[in-house]
């Protein structure tokens, strides 16, 4: 990402400026939305909407388990598997404001985890359901933000049990994030790598990047991909121009030669950088995302088992 806020706090509903950058309509924005949540146990009847009063809930920063809270119960319906402890069903309610900059942008809102059946909701309006706990999931946020307080509101069923092999708690139990993009963007989790040929003095990496405008009009530009090792010296790079029309979505493929990479083992475990970039038109970068990834070859033999860069290695 160009820049990742780190300690973004909407607490009162509003950005706090020490903490983070405020978006800039050239730049992608992921912002952290951990803190001051109200939280209750129980159903409250319109506890979604918009003019709902939470006022009395308790402020809860995330992660947060009410589960571990107890009491312990020997007749839990969780049993030994989920530690006796209750579960049943929570809300939370967040406020925040957006700045002035973030018009015309599209905003996403992102969970990286909720224990489970959680339903969502932006100033009224039901986003989704995601029954399944342990995925991550992203609503977009855009056709319903208002200048003002912007209310999300989640509604947390862990009341089925059991329902695990193991512990699994209850609640917005892993990060919450904010994603502000331009309407030209990379989609969620858009970019995909591979390396289909590998050897010690060449490598081919392939990359499948998937373009969204989501703007009322066509837009065109780059997409440039550049390769970095790790002491960040460039290795690789290739682009490709593109058109998109409004409302659309195209994926790009292209394939990079990397000479002499370093490939990766459990011993030398060398990363390299695959850097997204979009340019539009008028070659202003409206997107950026940093990809992670490692060079290697795997197979598997019916005689040697499984190999990773040519080499037998036992799993």
């Amino acid at each position: 990402m160009i820049r990742v806020a780190v300690a973004l706090a909407f607490l009162c509903g509003v950005f706090d400026s020490a903490t983070t950058q405020h978006p800039s309509p050239a730049a992608r924005e992921r912002l952290l939305m951990d803190y001051g949540w109200f939280f209750t146990r129980g159903d409250p009847p319109g506890a979604e909407a918009l003019s709902f009063d939470s006022s009395s809930w308790r402020v809860v920063d995330l992660p947060h388990d009410w589960s571990i809270e107890g009491p312990y119960d020997s007749t839990a319906a969780t049993g030994g598997r989920g530690g006796y402890l209750p579960t049943g069903i929570g809300w939370y309610r967040r406020s925040f404001t957006l700045p002035a900059a973030v018009r015309g942008q599209r905003v996403a809102i992102e969970f990286d985890g909720v224990y489970q059946n959680s339903a969502v909701w932006i100033n009224g309006h039901h986003l989704g359901t995601r029954p399944n706990g342990y995925v991550s999931f992203r609503y977009d946020l855009t056709p319903y933000l208002v200048d003002g307080a912007n209310v999300v509101a989640v509604r947390v069923d862990n009341s089925r049990q059991p329902n695990s092999r193991w512990y699994s708690g209850s609640g917005i139990y892993r990060h919450v994030w904010l994603t502000v993009t331009d309407p030209l963007h990379i989609g969620q989790w858009g970019t995909y790598v591979t390396t289909p040929i590998v050897d010690t003095t060449a490598a081919q990496v392939s990359v499948t990047s998937r373009l969204v405008n989501s703007g009322s009009s066509e837009r065109r530009g780059t997409l440039d991909l550049t390769i970095l090792d790790a002491s960040d010296a460039l290795v690789a790079e290739g682009a490709s121009p593109f058109v998109l029309g409004a409302g659309t979505e195209v994926e790009l493929s292209l394939t990079l030669t990397v000479s002499a990479p370093m490939l990766w083992s459990p011993a030398t475990p060398a990363l390299y950088t695959l850097r997204t970039t979009v340019r539009d038109a008028a070659e202003q970068v409206v997107d950026m995302t940093a990809t992670p990834f490692g060079i290697r070859a795997i197979a598997f033999d019916a005689d040697s088992g499984f190999l990773l860069n040519g080499r037998q290695m036992k799993l």
